[in-house]
């Protein structure tokens, strides 16, 4: 029954997210909004709600590492399964000086977790303070969206009441999924003796990941990379300041040493990693790709110690 409920929620999570990704995009082309301005906010936050719902539940239901293993979790796996798989599908032409703030704001929120992992507890005071730095890169990315880029989205608009329709259907399949997909995931770590930990960073971070993975995906096979990667970008940022943040801001986050000492590392190594194909290399090729397939495996191996 326990795996019912997390293929359930997980299928709930694709859906939604889908869903809600396809509302958004549609609102904001409705707003002349550029591409990838898209893909760092409006898709990057729609395809972060599933952490966001699952990450609160699960801070709320006493399950605190796999609220910050979903984060962590999330963010190694968009690095390196989502843009692996992607850059495999169809190598990710980047643009370096468009991307350079936004990768900026990256890593400098991976960072910044490092001094409130070592504390040991995330408080209200210091998700709020996540929160506001999120407010404060969205304000500053819709004031200054950067060059346009040379992909376009040509397919039709949709009428605003058919958008909306697809934001509220995404909503409630979201916050359904979520719920499920915790309490299943739960019962199987207790079950077989699995740490809530590792249930987090893998199990339910590629869950609440299925969004950015058929954006992503998508985005590759229609040769639009300012989507693809303005979407993984954008979504891990979402995840360290306003999931974090809000999740914390609901409840403070205890943080289990092992974060401290192991994940949080692979993310910011992952993250300057990410950072540096960007911003040194005209693009992510096939063979990069496949580098970070192997080496997510290589994580997900160590992560059961």
């Amino acid at each position: 029954m326990d795996w019912i409920y997390v293929l359930g929620g997980l299928i709930a999570l694709f859906f939604g997210g889908e869903a809600l990704v396809r509302g958004a995009v549609g609102i904001a082309r409705r707003l002349a909004i550029p591409p990838l301005l898209i893909g760092l906010t409006v898709v990057g936050f729609g395809t972060s709600t599933p952490e966001l719902l699952v990450s609160v539940d699960a801070a709320l239901g006493g399950v605190p590492d796999i609220a910050i293993g979903n984060i962590v979790g999330s963010n190694i796996g968009n690095i390196l399964l989502i843009v692996g798989l992607s850059a495999l599908v169809w190598p990710i032409r980047v643009m370096g000086g468009t991307l350079r703030r936004d990768t900026t704001v990256m890593m400098a929120a991976a960072v910044a977790l490092l001094p409130l992992f070592w504390m040991g507890e995330i408080s209200r005071l210091s998700g709020a303070l996540l929160f506001a730095a999120l407010m404060g890169y969205l304000i500053w990315a819709y004031r200054h969206p950067g060059p346009e880029a040379d992909e376009e989205d040509t397919s039709p608009l949709l009428p605003l009441w058919q958008t909306a329709l697809w934001v509220a259907f995404g909503l409630g399949a979201l916050m359904l999924g979520a719920r499920f997909l915790v309490d299943g995931a739960v019962n199987i770590a207790r079950g077989m003796g699995v740490s809530e930990a590792f249930i987090g960073l893998t199990i339910v971070a590629i869950g609440t990941s299925l969004p950015e993975l058929a954006t992503s995906l998508i985005a590759a096979l229609r040769k639009q990379s300012e989507i693809a990667i303005g979407n993984i970008v954008g979504s891990n940022i979402f995840n360290v300041l306003g999931i974090l943040g809000v999740t914390a801001m609901v409840s403070p986050i205890p943080v289990a040493d092992r974060f401290f000492s192991f994940d949080l590392p692979v993310m910011i190594a992952m993250s300057a990693v990410l950072t540096a194909l960007l911003l040194l290399r005209p693009q992510i090729g096939r063979i990069s790709g496949l580098a970070l397939l192997v080496a997510y495996a290589a994580y997900v191996w160590a992560a059961q110690g």
